[in-house]
């Protein structure tokens, strides 16, 4: 059995953490609707549905943590108002420890939430797997992890029916680690052998990169090198193939 193992028609996955079963998902961005109005968007409040979600995740999966990887929260700063509300009740409402893989909108949660065991930016491993969030280059503990999850991209695909029609979904990237941009990063030789899984976003309001449209670059430093032979799934488990040639 996989280490990681995405939950079919879900954007999350179980993992394996050393004697725990974790659910871990990636850019839940908390309060995003607020941010959303700003812009002139006309739309409702979607945190209780989010938690509502989790918590079901949660229960089915029989998860004994839940590992957020990264952009829990969607201010860069310290989350006030909606977003810390949203938050507040997000904790209150999980019956099991969180962990905050830090990423680049969490930077102020540590401070709201002082209970919350929030990761160094460049990552954390738990058992044989690696967890960073993406938008920085993980540590090489986490490299060298069986398999190491990132978010960040908020990973999608454009698919084209045979008359035109286009649609856009989440999908999972997935493949082997290549060493070769890791070692120069670091200067040193690295011991990565294992794979590479990009989570889609929880959020479906927070938009993604469409990795299989030109002009639609990755965000993280690291990515297509670090996993030139990444391939795409959909959330219900259908394989596309290599995301370059989709």
């Amino acid at each position: 059995m996989a280490l990681v193992e995405p939950v079919p028609g879900e954007p999350a996955a179980t993992a394996e953490l050393g004697g725990e079963r974790g659910l871990v998902v990636a850019d839940y961005h908390a309060g995003i609707e607020v941010s959303l109005r700003r812009e002139g968007l006309e739309v409702q409040g979607r945190g209780p549905q989010r938690r509502r979600r989790l918590r079901r995740l949660v229960r089915e999966r029989d998860a004994d943590r839940v590992v957020f990887l990264g952009d829990l929260g969607h201010a860069i700063g310290v989350p006030d108002g909606a977003e810390f509300d949203e938050l507040d009740a997000l904790f209150d409402s999980l019956d099991v420890p969180v962990t905050l893989v830090a990423g680049n909108h969490d930077g102020g949660i540590g401070e709201a939430f002082p209970d919350v065991e929030v990761t160094p930016t460049d990552g954390v491993r738990i058992g044989d797997v690696g967890f960073a969030h993406g938008h920085t280059w993980p540590s090489p503990e986490v490299l060298e992890a069986e398999t190491v999850c990132v978010g960040h991209e908020h990973t999608a695909v454009r698919l084209e029916d045979e008359v035109g029609g286009t649609r856009v979904e989440r999908a999972w990237l997935r493949g082997p680690l290549a060493a070769e941009p890791f070692e120069t990063h670091y200067d040193r030789s690295l011991d990565v052998n294992g794979d590479l899984a990009v989570f889609p976003a929880f959020n479906d309001l927070s938009g993604g990169t469409w990795v299989n449209v030109d002009g639609q670059g990755f965000l993280a430093p690291f990515l297509p090198a670090g996993c030139p032979a990444a391939e795409l799934y959909l959330l219900d488990g259908t394989r596309l193939g290599r995301y370059d040639r989709v």
